[in-house]
């Protein structure tokens, strides 16, 4: 699933003629999944977090609450399937980054900038990311999100620990970025995933406000080196 990008003149004038329901049925059947995951986020980015009814998206998709449940079994089933877009698009993006950039301490900040910048066009999603969409919700929602901010961490982590092995050394024209004695790379990367969390909930409560990357480059400076 992708971000829902704006779409140009014809076609939202095209939407906003077109009955909901109508097009929801000229969906094929998976398409109509990737359809009722876009609304949901959509449905997310509501500043005021009021909790989501499955009443609610059929609603805003033009269709009954039956027709949803035979996509998904339930409306934690739906949740599930935007953690899975957010885990396969953070961790193929970290991969991305680890293939391009050597230097560990510059990975480490490439995926903090891409991790603060990835609400800009998926706002809704990070009220998944703080868990506030899943207060209610099946808690292994919760178990879930959490897990995957661990997997996040160890990323950091192990793009540190390189960094740290291979400080003051030069390979060729990459010359590693000098590191502090005592420096700790887990408790620098617990410190970065803290900052990175923080800045995703000032995001959310300020209505999607103030961008999480603000400021990012002076302070990831500061915590990383």
């Amino acid at each position: 699933m992708q971000p829902i990008d704006k779409p140009d003149e014809a076609l939202a004038e095209h939407e906003r003629t077109a009955p909901v329901a109508a097009r929801a049925q000229r969906l094929k059947p998976g398409e109509r999944r990737v359809h009722i995951l876009q609304t949901l986020a959509a449905m997310l980015e509501a500043p005021k977090s009021e909790k989501i009814t499955t009443a609610a998206l059929a609603a805003r998709l033009g269709v009954s609450e039956a027709a949803l449940y035979r996509h998904f079994a339930s409306k934690a089933q739906m949740f599930e399937g935007l953690i899975e877009f957010i885990e396969q698009t953070i961790f193929g993006l970290i991969n991305q980054i680890a293939d391009k950039e050597s230097n560990g301490v510059l990975q480490a900040r490439a995926i903090a900038l891409m991790l603060l910048n990835f609400p800009a066009k998926n706002p809704g999603m990070t009220r998944v990311l703080t868990c506030e969409a899943l207060v209610g919700e099946h808690e292994r929602l919760t178990e879930r999100v959490n897990q995957m901010l661990e997997r996040v961490e160890a990323s950091l982590k192990q793009c540190l620990r390189v960094a740290h092995m291979e400080a003051g050394a030069t390979t060729g024209e990459n010359v590693a970025v000098p590191l502090p004695a005592g420096y700790d790379p887990a408790v620098r990367a617990s410190l970065l995933l803290s900052y990175i969390i923080g800045r995703w909930h000032r995001y959310v409560r300020s209505g999607f406000a103030r961008m999480p990357a603000e400021h990012a480059d002076a302070q990831l400076l500061l915590i990383l080196q």
